[in-house]
């Protein structure tokens, strides 16, 4: 005879299996999964590199703070990995010779309006690193694409004076380096080898070193299940499908597609921003869809657009069409008709 106090049967509701996976998990996961990064940036750039990125970390997390604060009730956590994430992707895409009160505010600026504005964590509509790294390149141009030359003998215990620069003031740069890949492909016709792009032996954002290391860290990420790993697969598909039907066409003019995958931002881009759960979409198809619009994207803007970088531009745009490419990838209700899924 079943008691009160210890039933034979338990009434409960669904679910009843529950993933261990909630979001603070997947964010301590894409944390630890770009620590290898973050540790070769600081080896190619220095301690530039590490203030940089604790500039950035501190300035989203100090609004993470503040909104948690003045919000009663805004979901999330100061310690659920969200802030320092995306405080450390947007350091990532920024040059590392840039004023540390930029990468704060920028910081602040992915939080602020990449997340808070939407609703919190899970309802942003645009990757909030993204969202600050525009912002910057919007009010920025000259310090986001400025590249500081720091000696390799040095660097470990030096650093470009730009960085301290005072707000609001026009930094002084201590000297100008070699162009970064892209900018030296499209405005110079000079190509970087490829295996320096793999290793990350160029100048450039302290995330776009070490190709062949982030396609690593990446490959732990979906061997866990983090993210959906047609995404990047779309972008690389896409990129190297179209960029060699054009290296065919003229190979003085278009880089080749190794080029394309290694150089600048698309590695990063594709592996670490793409992904993020919320701002892709929910279907498998969609997905494919979403990735192979990023790739085709960065590349047109690479090629054919005023800058030479592409991938921040490719997401963000991607992003805006994630609802509609659910809509129209979402499974068909059993019962309901084709034109039925779309007018509800």
């Amino acid at each position: 005879m079943m008691s009160r106090e210890h039933p034979d049967l338990l009434l409960t509701t669904s679910p009843f299996v529950k993933d261990p996976a909630d979001a603070s998990w997947i964010m301590w996961q894409v944390n630890f999964a770009l620590m290898p990064i973050a540790a070769a940036a600081f080896w190619y750039f220095g301690l530039a590199a590490l203030l940089v990125m604790t500039a950035g970390i501190l300035g989203a997390m100090s609004m993470e703070f503040a909104v948690l604060k003045m919000a009663s009730g805004f979901p999330g956590k100061i310690l659920d990995g969200s802030a320092l994430l995306t405080g450390l992707l947007l350091a990532l895409t920024l040059p590392p010779g840039i004023p540390l009160w930029m990468a704060f505010v920028g910081g602040a600026v992915s939080i602020g309006l990449g997340k808070a504005v939407f609703g919190g964590v899970g309802s942003n509509m645009f990757n909030p690193a993204l969202v600050g790294r525009a912002f910057l390149q919007a009010a920025f141009p000259v310090a986001m694409t400025s590249w500081p030359a720091v000696s390799s003998a040095d660097r470990f215990v030096s650093a470009s004076s730009s960085l301290f620069a005072f707000p609001f003031m026009t930094p002084t740069v201590d000297g100008i380096s070699s162009a970064t890949p892209l900018s030296a492909r499209f405005f110079d016709g000079v190509s970087a080898p490829l295996q320096d792009l793999l290793i990350g032996n160029t100048s450039g954002s302290l995330g776009e070193t070490a190709g062949l290391l982030i396609l690593v860290c990446g490959a732990y990420l979906a061997i866990r299940r983090v993210f959906n790993w047609r995404i990047p697969l779309a972008i690389f598909g896409s990129v190297i499908l179209l960029t060699s039907i054009l290296y065919q066409i003229d190979p003085e003019i278009y880089p080749s597609a190794g080029f394309h995958l290694f150089a600048g931002g698309m590695m990063l881009g594709a592996v670490f921003m793409a992904t993020d759960p919320v701002t892709s979409p929910l279907t498998q198809k969609g997905c494919w869809i979403f990735g192979a619009g990023i790739g085709v994207m960065a590349v047109v803007i690479r090629q054919w657009g005023g800058l030479p970088e592409g991938v921040m531009y490719a997401v963000l745009l991607m992003n805006a069409m994630t609802p509609l490419i659910d809509r129209f990838t979402q499974a068909r209700t059993f019962g309901s008709t084709r034109s039925e899924r779309f007018t509800r």
